[in-house]
Formats: C-alpha cells, structure tokens, sequence
C-alpha cells in the first residue's frame, strides 16, 4: 500500500512510516549536495540563522540540471547519501526531518534518526528525468556560487520515494 504524506513533516507522520513503505511526498523539499551541506553546517557552528527554516522539512540530495524551455526543472535524480553522512546529525538537530538519496547510510545516521525522529526515503536511481515531472517549481534559495549544488526549494506533488530507513532504525533494502 501506497502512503501520501505533506511537508512540512511532523513527528506523528514520520512514525507513521516504516521501513519498506511506498511513500509519495507532497509539498516543498529542499535540494542540498556535498558542498551545500558543508556551508549549512558552517553556519550552524558559526551561531548564524540557516537560508531556511529546517524545522519539518526534507532535503534531497540532487544537483538539478537546467530545466529544458517549458519545464521547472532539468533532470533531477539522487546522488549517493553516505557523502552527506558526516553533516546530516547536526542538521536533524535543527530539525531536519526527512532525507532522500541513494544508497547505504553509516550508523551515526541511524542512530540520529531515531533521536530526531526522522526518516531516510530513498528515490530510484537512473530515474532522474522521470522525477523531474513530479517537480512543479523550483528555486534557488541559497549559495546561487554552488551551481547545480546550491540550495534549491522545490514543490512536489506524489513524488516517489520508498522508506530506506526508519525512525526506529529499522532499514530496508530490496538489495539486502
């Protein structure tokens, strides 16, 4: 069975969600990458306020191309999480809640999950000009200098994830 959740989450929606779980997501995401994620977690150490608000909100790990005449965005597909590992508790701290990539993550992501709550989805791989179509706008919010890897807000309607790893820690891999 198919779940359909809103962003921004809350701790009620994300316990609802289990390892294994079909999701479709609706509302806004964030994109964040590698070099994204260093300068957010710059500005939390330095006591500084975040480009925006994280309390509830998802991050997608993608680099968007340009969006072709017509369209909001280019292709959209995820990138490997585990790169992300090292940033990712100090932004669930802030109230990051939900995270989509591909692949593993290391146990200090787990283990924050289940203190936030949160959740990882994971989104297909390869399928980036596919996801695309579920993205209805899109925006650069933050550190434009970064390029395909700035901070970009997304609205999405029934965008496709499935839950990789829960907020009790269970995970879930169709490759395990």
């Amino acid at each position: 069975m198919e779940k359909h959740i809103r962003t921004p989450l809350t701790d009620s929606a994300v316990r609802s969600l289990h390892a294994g779980d079909k999701v479709r997501i609706t509302g806004v995401i964030y994109t964040a990458r590698d070099a994204a994620h260093k300068k957010l977690c710059e500005l939390l150490d330095a006591g500084e306020s975040l480009p925006f608000d994280m309390r509830g909100q998802i991050v997608y790990y993608t680099g968007p191309t340009p969006a072709p005449p017509g369209r909001p965005i280019g292709s959209c597909g995820p990138t490997t999480s585990y790169r992300m590992d090292k940033y990712t508790p100090a932004l669930l701290a802030a109230g990051l809640q939900g995270l989509i990539g591909k692949g593993r993550r290391g146990q200090t992501v787990i283990d924050a999950l289940k203190a936030r709550p949160g959740v990882y989805f994971s989104a297909e791989g390869g399928c980036g000009a596919l996801l695309a179509n579920y993205v209805k706008s899109c925006e650069v919010v933050a550190f434009p200098e970064l390029g395909a890897e700035a901070v970009h807000r997304l609205e999405v309607e029934d965008f496709p994830v499935d839950v990789f790893c829960d907020w009790e820690g269970s995970v879930y891999s169709p490759y395990l």
